[in-house]
């Protein structure tokens, strides 16, 4: 078979960014120990990842779904919702923040980069 080319996968995920997110977390798995969909015929993970891709070997959308829960930092758990939902309904109302004009808030942000007036850092 001859070399992946981006040209051959481009056609089944036309976006590059995403092709390089999806090849690269199946060569993850592939190193991790999944099950390969081709044979490997002396290639390296990302090219099987590659090869996987473009012979339409994969669910795509489930590789997806696999990398965004993967890189979740926090996955909430139901009671944990249901527990927050009910503590914000008895926790006071915050008041709203006053509106601040362009020249207020081009003050703070100048104040904030340059420091305390007195000198100290």
């Amino acid at each position: 078979m001859a070399r992946v080319t981006v040209e051959d996968c481009i056609e089944k995920i036309p976006n590059r960014f995403r092709l390089v997110l999806l090849s690269a977390h199946r060569a993850r798995n592939i190193a991790a120990g999944s099950q390969l969909q081709i044979d490997r015929d002396n290639d390296k993970n990302p090219v099987v990842a590659l090869r996987e891709v473009a012979d339409e070997k994969l669910d795509l959308d489930a590789l997806a779904e696999s990398l965004v829960a993967g890189l979740e930092r926090v996955i909430p758990a139901d009671d944990d919702e249901d527990e927050a939902r009910h503590d914000a309904a008895d926790a006071p109302r915050a008041l709203p923040a006053p509106e601040m004009d362009e020249a207020a808030m081009l003050r703070a942000l100048q104040s904030d980069r340059d420091g305390p007036a007195d000198g100290r850092l």
